[in-house]
């Protein structure tokens, strides 16, 4: 499966009741509760990433990308707006590219 692959199912999951998805019953929460998740998936894949865990970190990995297209189909963000600020990206050095981002702040 790839990411769009996962956006579209996310997508249909969303739609049906919350009663019957853990996908919709997320969103219905409401972003901030979504949000939350990604936190807690993100604080649990860098726990494995230190502790050397690779099945974990998989695992994690998985839940983590899982709960941030959640949150993406909850603000209405499409996965390719997403795409489209990393191919800007990959235009130019990923120093440059960070120091513009620290100079406009």
């Amino acid at each position: 499966m790839n990411l769009e692959e996962l956006e579209a199912r996310i997508a249909i999951r969303a739609a049906a009741s919350p009663e019957e998805s853990y996908t919709a019953k997320l969103i219905a929460r409401g972003i901030s509760k979504a949000a939350q998740k990604v936190g807690e998936e993100a604080t649990e894949a860098v726990i494995a990433a230190v502790t050397g865990d690779r099945a974990e970190l998989v695992k994690e990995s998985a839940d983590l990308l899982y709960h941030l297209l959640v949150v993406l189909k909850a603000a209405d963000i499409p996965l390719r707006e997403i795409m489209a600020e990393l191919d800007a990206r990959t235009a130019q050095s990923g120093l440059a590219e960070k120091a513009s981002r620290t100079e406009s702040k």
